[in-house]
């Protein structure tokens, strides 16, 4: 197939979704390759790079649109700036596009996708099957913004991590408190307990008290429903009733804590609020509060997508798409994972609708929507 790998155009978006070393591995497999100029260069893979592993340059994401039999992006389609037309329009139809396709998306973009037939791929919508696990964008993403959630902690944080012997005296290790123990969460508590910080964490699923154990936490006890998370791994959205205890079990630890990184999410759903205002003014002035969940209503109250909000003393980062601020190794798991689910597909030339990860991960095929999932959110 020829493949093409556009420039990605969202604003602040600097990865790239295939990095050289992939290019190279797609030529061994005789598919040809063109990168748009400029494609990798935010994230530090230059043309020259991309020309060494076999891929063709194309200065015109117009030419490069045209020639593809198969796009591979990052970001969600949209309108480009510089062109003035969608990018599902640039494509051929008929065209196979693999990318992220969030579900606040859908309305907008899948008529279109379906209009021009085109065979997409949602990175989201990999199942949570050991098969899927070297395809598995999400949680990449996840281990980057988890890093780098506790990284902005650090660097805001008017205190040491770690404990200190000093001979002015002895300074107490920082108290992080980690809200939801998925992927994310599990790495935000590895990076807060290397940095030397004492580390809490709380998820409404029992399950993952001893994965937090075995990184250094200490699980927050509370009681626990029963069926706290799906089938395929995600926690499920809670009672008003949970939540409410849920709120009181982290409120009573706040106000020795100096660290909140929050990462739980619902797939689809409007995140959970954990943290209200009436609950911050509970932590100590100088604490700081990264809310990776902020794109979806936020973990916390106070939390605005993108924005830095200080209130009570206490400093607020709604951080969203955390992960493009660490764009060469995002660029680089991301371009491992989608390479290996392009493979997976299309490995017998024709795509087979009875396979698990094309199944699910197939959102519209020939005009039609393929995701059951999807399908019900259109009839």
């Amino acid at each position: 197939m020829k493949i093409g790998i556009p420039k990605e155009i969202s604003s602040g978006e600097g990865r790239v979704a295939v990095v050289p070393v992939m290019v190279s591995q797609l030529k061994r497999d005789e598919h040809e390759v063109f990168v748009e100029t400029g494609a990798g260069i935010d994230s530090n893979f230059l043309d020259d790079e991309f020309k060494q592993a076999g891929a063709e340059i194309i200065s015109d994401a117009k030419d490069l649109y045209q020639v593809a039999e198969a796009v591979i992006k990052f970001q969600a389609p949209e309108v480009h700036p510089q062109l003035k037309k969608h990018e599902i329009e640039l494509l051929k139809d008929g065209t196979v596009l693999i990318c992220s396709l969030p579900p606040q998306k859908h309305a907008e973009l899948i008529p279109m996708l379906q209009k021009h037939k085109i065979t997409t791929f949602a990175m989201e919508y990999l199942p949570r099957i050991t098969k899927a696990q070297s395809m598995d964008v999400l949680s990449s993403m996840a281990t980057a913004a988890g890093y780098k959630a506790v990284l902005i902690a650090a660097d805001h944080l008017t205190k040491f991590f770690p404990l200190l012997m000093t001979a002015a005296g002895t300074i107490p290790p920082a108290n992080v408190l980690i809200l939801g123990a998925g992927v994310a969460g599990l790495q935000a508590i590895a990076t807060a307990k290397r940095l030397g910080a004492r580390v809490e964490a709380f998820d409404p699923r029992p399950v993952v008290k001893e994965q937090i154990e075995s990184l250094g936490g200490t699980f927050v006890e509370m009681e626990m429903p029963e069926d706290a998370e799906t089938t395929g791994g995600y926690a499920k959205q809670q009672s008003d009733e949970f939540l409410k205890k849920e709120q009181e079990a982290i409120g009573a630890r706040l106000p020795k804590v100096d660290v909140v990184i929050c990462t739980a999410q619902i797939f689809g759903k409007q995140a959970p609020l954990l943290v209200t205002d009436e609950m911050v003014k509970l932590m100590k002035p100088g604490s700081v509060i990264v809310d990776l969940a902020a794109a979806e209503g936020g973990n916390c109250e106070l939390s605005e997508p993108n924005k830095v909000t200080e209130k009570y003393g206490v400093t607020v980062f709604g951080k969203v798409n955390l992960a493009r601020e660490l764009p060469t190794h995002a660029s680089q798991m991301h371009s491992k994972n989608v390479t290996t689910l392009f493979k997976h597909a299309f490995q017998n030339g024709e795509l087979d609708f009875e396979d698990e990860i094309v199944k699910n991960a197939c959102i519209t095929h020939n005009g039609e929507i393929i995701n059951e999932m999807v399908k019900k959110n259109f009839s």
